[in-house]
């Protein structure tokens, strides 16, 4: 048995050619929303302690809240996650790796890491060289849509259940197997962070960043203007 074929045309976010791209650091500091009213987050996501995930670059922010403006009166952004730091990073993406190898042992290791990048970014590449995953950045940001009173729009899966989309289909941007309610919330929140220059992986519709090196790849950049932060920076 093959990996799957459907969605070939999405280039994942450990693609060499992604990878590839060089990082010129700006030192742009980072927004903590904590500090401010305007984005809402959620509750720590993934473990307990996780207390820097409403981190973010400074242009992240303020991008975030042009994009917000752009919203339907009563609807606005909510933050499942900004900054994670590469021990989490590594922690989720062997995770992943594992359900994976569950799910297809018949599959060639090469084939299970490909799997698993389809969901979480790796610290390691395939051929052991170090990767940027784009949320230890401060450029990636996970959110999803809230009304008035801060309940969750129809989204077809809410960001912390993604370890339960088994498949990831459900989590695709374009996913056919959810409802048109959540297609139509998708398309919205899509349209409004792309007019500001956010770029989707499109594997989950939640995920969105600017500055890093997927962003630098689809926006044809010479080079990503964020890299790592330090965990020691982002504290």
């Amino acid at each position: 048995m093959s990996a799957p074929s459907a969605q070939n045309k999405i280039i994942l976010i450990a693609d060499p050619r992604v990878v590839a791209i060089e990082i010129k650091e700006n030192a742009e500091p980072i927004v903590d929303l904590i500090n401010q009213n305007k984005i809402a987050y959620g509750p720590s996501p993934e473990i307990p302690n996780n207390t820097d995930y409403t981190k973010m670059r400074k242009t992240v922010y303020e991008k975030l809240l042009e994009a917000q403006a752009l919203l339907p009166k009563g609807v606005s952004f909510c933050l499942y996650e900004g900054y994670r730091s590469l021990t989490l990073q590594q922690t989720l993406f062997t995770n992943r790796l594992q359900l994976v190898q569950s799910l297809h042992s018949d599959w060639s290791q090469d084939q299970i890491f490909v799997e698993a990048t389809k969901m979480v970014s790796p610290v390691v590449n395939r051929d052991k060289s170090r990767n940027t995953p784009p949320h230890s950045t401060g450029a990636a940001i996970d959110i999803y849509l809230i009304d008035e009173a801060g309940k969750a729009l129809d989204m077809g899966i809410h960001p912390k259940d993604w370890m339960l989309d088994e498949d990831g289909s459900v989590s695709l941007t374009d996913s056919p197997k959810i409802s048109s309610a959540a297609q139509k919330n998708r398309k919205l929140m899509s349209d409004v962070l792309s007019q500001f220059g956010f770029v989707n992986y499109p594997t989950e519709y939640w995920h969105w960043s600017y500055g890093d090196r997927y962003w630098a790849y689809h926006k044809k950049q010479p080079f990503a203007i964020y890299g790592t932060l330090s965990e020691k920076v982002a504290h």
